[in-house]
């Protein structure tokens, strides 16, 4: 008996093979669950929606794009009937450092990460609350705790550090409701959102800085996030885990 038996799951930006979003969607979907990746190109959405399996469904959606997120949320209610579990995994970096951050950089960093967490969420909620119930799992980073210095630069910092905010804010408002809201900071994680640009002496330092000497994998963020969306953590909200291999002991 898996998990997540009998729920319907939305993952965002889960279309990139080998990015935590994928990963988590397919966890989901080993432990019972139907899931819906969403990503900005809808053939790629739903060939990684077909690569889990047959029951799942892939959709285009913009998470910048409020009206895209109703939309989206609207078509799996139709199909669905309730939605259980919403995992906020969209995001996009860039390695600017602050001088060099342009208008341009700020609104796409910021846009994605923060603004298409609140739309997503907002999209949902309303039918979390009247189930009374839901879960929603939101993707922060170590970056956003110690203030940067992996990858990206201090407007991704600053984004995630708003996820956080956020997180715990909604956490609050929603609890009555039985709408668990959190969030998880990965740490360092093998992934194509750094998009060959670390080179191997920056992994090297990386790595140097990780008590586990490792980077992370996207599994290791996934079985996280299968927690939190499990009722194992029913009387988690508003929480942050680190998911970082000892990266960020205080």
């Amino acid at each position: 008996m898996g998990l997540l038996e009998g729920k319907y799951a939305i993952v965002t930006g889960a279309a990139s093979a080998r990015g935590l979003g994928k990963a988590t969607a397919q966890l989901f979907a080993d432990h019972g669950a139907t899931v819906a990746i969403l990503d900005l190109d809808e053939a790629a959405a739903r060939a990684a929606a077909a690569d889990i399996g047959a029951a799942h469904l892939g959709l285009a959606c913009n998470v910048t794009d409020k009206a895209a997120c109703e939309a989206a949320v609207a078509a799996l209610l139709a199909e669905w009937g309730r939605v259980d579990i919403l995992v906020n995994n969209a995001g996009i970096t860039q390695p600017l450092k602050s001088l060099e951050i342009a208008a341009a950089n700020y609104d796409a960093v910021l846009d994605v990460n923060l603004r298409g967490t609140l739309y997503m969420s907002q999209a949902v909620i309303p039918a979390m609350r009247g189930q009374k119930s839901g879960s929603i799992v939101n993707l922060s980073s170590v970056s956003a705790q110690r203030g940067g210095g992996i990858f990206g630069g201090p407007h991704y910092s600053a984004a995630k550090a708003g996820v956080l905010g956020l997180t715990k804010a909604m956490a609050r408002e929603f609890a009555p409701d039985n709408v668990r809201i959190n969030a998880i900071c990965p740490g360092f994680i093998a992934t194509d959102i750094t998009g060959g640009k670390l080179t191997p002496e920056m992994l090297e330092g990386i790595i140097a800085g990780i008590p586990m000497a490792r980077a992370g994998e996207a599994g290791d963020v996934a079985g996280c996030a299968l927690f939190l969306a499990s009722d194992l953590a029913a009387y988690c909200t508003g929480t942050e885990v680190d998911v970082n291999g000892g990266s960020l002991i205080h």
